[in-house]
């Protein structure tokens, strides 16, 4: 020991220095352990799924949404985008760049997961039927399936022609949760 500064000189310095590179590495080791899980996952994030969905905002039906597709099998295996208005979003000549964004997103989803299927799914008592079209259609609920279906077959219509390879679902859902398959 050197008396006039208080350090160690030879064996102990080297062991003092040998425990703190110890500790870095065994903590970089655990930094690289705990990692390890979600860079293996990344792969499979990257794969592919069947299905696209495109279901309304509204915040009243997402865990019915969620219930839905899990019900399907389709749990994590499904790309979601979400439009006020659903079918009505992505054909609205009041935000264009809505139907825009949507077109983009089906293109992105078969480019990149490889989709086949997209599921249309629109719901009752939806509030952009009342702001983009000035009607409340909830009162009747035969006229309210009417109009949706008309607008779910004219997206699948367009679907079809851009995407002729894509099988579509359409679907209305109650704010109970309940789903109806519409025929188009």
């Amino acid at each position: 020991m050197d008396h006039s500064t208080g350090h160690h000189h030879g064996c102990c310095q080297g062991e003092h220095s040998s425990r703190r590179g110890f500790l870095k590495l065994a903590t970089l080791g655990a930094g690289v352990t705990l990692m390890a899980p979600m860079m293996m996952s990344r792969p499979a994030l990257a794969g592919s799924v069947d299905t696209l969905l495109l279901s309304c905002m509204d915040y009243r039906l997402m865990g019915h949404v969620a219930s839905y597709m899990n019900a399907r099998n389709l749990q994590a295996n499904y790309d979601h985008v979400i439009l006020a208005g659903a079918s009505l979003g992505a054909l609205t000549d009041k935000k264009p760049a809505w139907g825009d964004a949507f077109w983009d997103h089906v293109a992105v989803a078969k480019d990149l997961h490889h989709i086949k299927r997209l599921i249309v799914m629109d719901h009752r008592d939806c509030g952009a039927y009342k702001v983009f079209l000035g009607m409340d259609l909830s009162p009747d609920p035969a006229k309210e399936a009417e109009v949706h279906g008309q607008y779910l077959t004219k997206l699948k219509a367009m679907v079809k022609e851009r995407h002729p390879d894509l099988e579509v679902e359409l679907l209305l859902m109650g704010l109970d949760g309940k789903v109806d398959k519409l025929a188009a």
